[in-house]
């Protein structure tokens, strides 16, 4: 038994030294990753922007890689904006850009972008930047505009640039 722990714990070790020496060659590098609590946080603030400015959209977190973390519906919003403000969201942070940008392409005559598959081109994506790593995206549907979609997601995102939670 010791000499198993002893051998576990060795190989552990040299593990780590060997990670070391990946991450010193350049091969790996350390990033920030948003967890379930950052994402709720980003959403509350987001929420809290809307019902300021009589908003009651969808809104909705997802990691960098688009995977869903957080999402809420507020009351009086339409059915077809849960799924149109996740769509924003992956298309923000998979694409590492506002959503904005890719509406105005295509409003500028550039329509094959719509063909590119998990792609929502509206206004209110807007991804979440960390020391300077997107993490994650907020998007958001059925506000007042798609001007205000945007300015929601933006509250949400912009609590990582303050760093400052929100509630516990």
């Amino acid at each position: 038994m010791k000499t198993s722990m002893l051998l576990v714990t060795i190989l552990t070790a040299t593990q780590f030294a060997f990670a070391a020496d990946h991450v010193g060659a350049g091969h790996v590098v350390a990033r920030h990753t948003l967890t379930l609590e950052g994402a709720r946080q980003a959403g509350l603030a987001a929420e809290a922007f809307a019902k300021q400015n009589g908003a009651t959209p969808s809104i909705a977190v997802v990691d960098d890689a688009g995977n869903l973390l957080y999402f809420v519906r507020l009351d009086g919003n339409f059915v077809a904006a849960a799924n149109v403000s996740i769509g924003k969201a992956k298309t923000a942070a998979t694409f590492k850009k506002p959503t904005k940008e890719f509406e105005d392409i295509i409003n500028r005559g550039r329509f094959t972008m719509t063909a590119l598959p998990d792609f929502t081109p509206l206004q209110g994506g807007v991804p979440i930047v960390h020391d300077g790593q997107i993490i994650g995206a907020v998007g958001v549907s059925g506000a007042k505009s798609a001007a205000q979609d945007e300015e929601v997601a933006k509250a949400g995102a912009e609590i990582f640039a303050e760093a400052r939670p929100l509630q516990k």
